[in-house]
């Protein structure tokens, strides 16, 4: 018949989920503390072993062999030292069991914290272990209490935090709702492990197909990059490993039904499934569905990527406040400018008027150099006929030459002209004669109606 001790372990054990080995291991590290505190010393070594089937406590503490023991905790004879082990010498150790007969009352309840605290350890323990490695797997739980900037999710063996930033700003929370939510991080607390989930995340989105869609797990189709904006509209890019298999057909499924249940879990987000390529102007014309494409031109060394659409067509291309160019941007991870036509017609023929009007200015610099270069004769040899011979200096024909003259020196000199008078000095001289006879003097003022001399000017 098992003792109540044993019976009090395996329903502790049943309670918290635990095996009854972990739950029997922190019992015995719980009675090592109390044992060790009244009848061992602090430093010696000891062990507690419980029988599984029975329930009976063993103590079993480290001794050393003297001659002659004076301190019976620490020390044993010789003759009491062989009984356990024959070949033992003085100086070694052994284990022999020293199991105390009343722990008392102190002790029983300081045995009953230690284990309750060591059962806590265990329990965290096995959660941590649990739920460490889950981080982006979905999980379901109920929603167990609501706190202005997080909900608590059971989750079973443990509550899960959903802080206000990983929850959908449209949709509403109820004290037991059952949700879907994603394992974002597991870490390990001062008051437990502490599971942070999300409702938000693109993992969780993933993770519906995945569980909705049995080609996911097959390894049939695969998805490649996830763009969402939670509670408004989403974005995934899937491709297929075979070539007979449309991968937006297996997730939209037979009349859409596949699509609809994750639809219905996200509370009418919206969802474009797109066909990915490793083409990247192809992949970028998909990724803007619904809206038709004309071209696109792609810059790699910047990573941006110019579309042009119809004009009637742009402001689907772009979304509402830009929604759809700004999930595609993410999805594909370029950076996308969209034109409508007109306006790449209008900036293609401003570019194509520009380099003409470059390239007329660089012929007019061009020409007059090159029609000079074209006109200038080459200059023609002279001929010797016309020069006269050369003599050497020194020679007698030489002196006989006629000497050099310039024009100063062969002009002949003119009749020197007298220097005429001024206007203001004939008046003078008028007014003068006019005085002494006044007939001259007046046919002299009719001579000054005459011009001057042009010196005068």
């Amino acid at each position: 018949m098992k003792s109540d001790f044993l019976l009090a372990i395996t329903q502790l054990s049943a309670e918290k989920n635990l095996p009854k080995e972990v739950v029997l291991e922190a019992v015995e590290t719980a009675l090592i503390s109390v044992y060790r505190k009244d009848n061992f010393s602090a430093d010696q070594n000891i062990r507690v072993k419980i029988e599984p089937t029975s329930g009976q406590v063993q103590v079993w503490a480290e001794k050393t062999v003297a001659e002659q023991p004076s301190d019976i905790s620490s020390e044993i004879s010789l003759t009491q030292a062989r009984r356990v082990k024959p070949d033992t010498q003085i100086g070694e150790t052994v284990m022999v069991e020293a199991t105390p007969h009343n722990a008392g009352r102190i002790a029983a309840q300081t045995a009953k914290q230690v284990i309750l605290q060591r059962l806590h350890e265990a329990e965290h323990s096995a959660i941590l272990e649990e739920f460490s490695g889950r981080e982006g797997d979905i999980v379901t739980g109920i929603v167990q209490r609501i706190e202005p900037r997080q909900l608590l999710i059971d989750l079973g063996r443990t509550e899960g935090i959903l802080p206000g930033i990983e929850q959908v700003p449209n949709e509403r929370y109820r004290v037991g709702q059952r949700l879907k939510v994603v394992i974002l991080e597991v870490a390990q607390t001062s008051g437990g492990p502490r599971v942070i989930l999300s409702r938000s995340h693109p993992d969780l989105l993933r993770r519906l197909f995945e569980m909705e869609v049995p080609e996911f797990s097959n390894g049939v189709i695969e998805i490649k990059s996830v763009a969402r904006e939670a509670g408004s509209r989403c974005k995934v890019a899937v491709t297929s490993r075979q070539a007979n298999v449309d991968p937006v057909g297996c997730c939209v499924g037979l009349r859409g039904i596949r699509i609809q249940n994750i639809v219905n879990e996200l509370h009418g987000e919206k969802i474009d499934v797109v066909l990915w390529s490793a083409d990247i102007t192809t992949f970028i014309a998909s990724a803007l569905s619904p809206a038709q494409i004309l071209s696109v031109e792609s810059h790699k060394e910047e990573n941006v990527a110019t579309v042009v659409v119809p004009d009637r067509q742009l402001s689907l291309a772009i979304g509402r406040e830009g929604q759809n160019v700004r999930l595609a941007a993410k999805l594909t991870g370029w950076r996308i400018d969209i034109k409508g036509a007109s306006t790449a017609e209008a900036e293609e023929a401003a570019r194509a008027e520009e380099a003409a009007i470059v390239s007329e200015e660089a012929s007019a610099v061009l020409e007059p150099v090159l029609t000079s270069a074209e006109t200038i004769a080459p200059t023609p040899p002279l001929d010797s006929t016309l020069l006269p011979p050369l003599v050497p200096m020194g020679t007698a024909t030489a002196a006989k030459q006629p000497r050099l003259r310039f024009a100063e020196d062969i002009m002949v000199p003119g009749p020197s002209k007298p220097p005429s008078k001024s206007r203001k000095k004939q008046k003078k001289d008028i007014r003068d004669r006019d005085g002494e006879d006044g007939g001259r003097g007046r046919k002299a003022r009719l001579e000054l109606d005459t011009p001057l001399d042009e010196e005068e000017y």
